[in-house]
């Protein structure tokens, strides 16, 4: 998703974002960094967000698109998720996390109202706000809360396709990081649905968003639909992380749409794509045509290994853009009138 500078209209003071998964008991904020008295307000945690269920046979807590509708209708306490009923583990959030993860590592965190009502910077359907979070071991560090254009979200199951497509990029970095291909790690922004307190303003009381670490330096390095940027290193390694996926999947799944920031021992991204023959990741997903698309515009490289599988003869369906492009299954409409020539 690609991050352009936007400004919206103003206004001032603090609200205040709490986690929603289920978490280890809170961290205390050190007696040191006690922070000085600002008008915001302590939280107390939920334990489990709205659609969110414990998997009677692993344990997890999934959201509800990680259960069939068979397996939901069941109720709590008897639910089986898909992974477990059906043995498709790699779709399912990580049981715990990633060595390729950037995680929050926090349970609160403040925004201010100037900065939500003037987000610095925007996806293709997600706004962007800076904050700071105030406990845990990124005590006093920047993360970032992203919520939809399209309005306020008060459910956790809207993000379901957003965590789905993270725990993916993080099964493939994983694995390309242990090919050792170049000597640094690449790192994923592992994104969680946290949600405004409800003692704040009404038009953010409850409000689900998507909060995550910061990340310097942001810049994009490939798209969906084939569109990549390798004069730099980096890019070219991201081409080669993306054609990796490919091959090491069958064939099955492209990560790509790679962008975020470089730092001194690794590459940190954050809102990846996964292009799948199934189309199961969401409206970036462009499916076959997609896949077909990317590989008609990619040239190995030096990263790339020459044994690594591609498609046979791809064709460019989409044209290669730096944005990310979404496919909607719509229908045609009628007038609702006659219409008079």
């Amino acid at each position: 998703m690609r991050e352009t500078k936007k400004r919206r209209p103003n206004s001032s003071a603090l609200a205040t974002l709490q986690h929603i998964l289920l978490l280890a008991p809170p961290l205390s904020t050190p007696s040191q960094c006690t922070p000085k008295p600002t008008p915001h307000f302590l939280l107390s945690r939920v334990q489990m967000a709205s659609g969110m269920r414990e998997c009677a046979a692993c344990g997890r807590i999934l959201p509800r698109s990680s259960y069939t509708a068979n397996q939901y209708a069941k109720g709590a306490g008897l639910s089986r998720c898909a992974s477990c009923v059906h043995g498709h583990h790699s779709d399912a959030p990580s049981a715990a996390p990633s060595d390729s993860g950037r995680y929050n590592i926090s349970y609160s965190s403040t925004v201010t109202y100037d900065a939500l009502e003037n987000p610095f910077a925007q996806g293709a359907f997600r706004w962007v706000a800076k904050g700071t979070y105030t406990d845990g071991p990124r005590y006093g560090e920047a993360c970032v809360v992203k919520w939809f254009k399209t309005g306020a979200v008060f459910e956790a199951d809207y993000f379901a396709l957003d965590i789905k497509a993270v725990n993916k990029a993080l099964e493939l970095a994983n694995l390309f990081n242990e090919l050792r291909v170049v000597d640094k790690s690449v790192k994923v922004n592992v994104a969680a649905v946290w949600k405004f307190t409800d003692n704040v303003a009404a038009d953010w009381a409850g409000r689900m968003v998507l909060c995550e670490p910061f990340i310097q330096n942001y810049q994009k390095f490939n798209s969906n639909t084939g569109w990549n940027d390798d004069s730099r290193v980096w890019g070219e390694v991201m081409q080669a992380l993306s054609h990796f996926s490919y091959h090491v999947t069958g064939g099955q799944f492209v990560l790509c749409d790679l962008q975020g920031g470089i730092y001194q021992r690794e590459v940190v991204l954050s809102d990846p794509v996964i292009l799948s023959r199934r189309r199961d990741y969401g409206v970036t997903d462009l499916g076959p045509d997609g896949i077909s698309s990317f590989f008609s515009h990619h040239t190995c490289n030096r990263f790339c290994r020459p044994n690594w599988a591609k498609p046979w003869n791809p064709v460019a369906r989409y044209d290669p853009v730096p944005g990310t492009t979404m496919i909607r299954n719509t229908v045609p409409t009628a007038y609702s009138r006659p219409r008079f020539r």
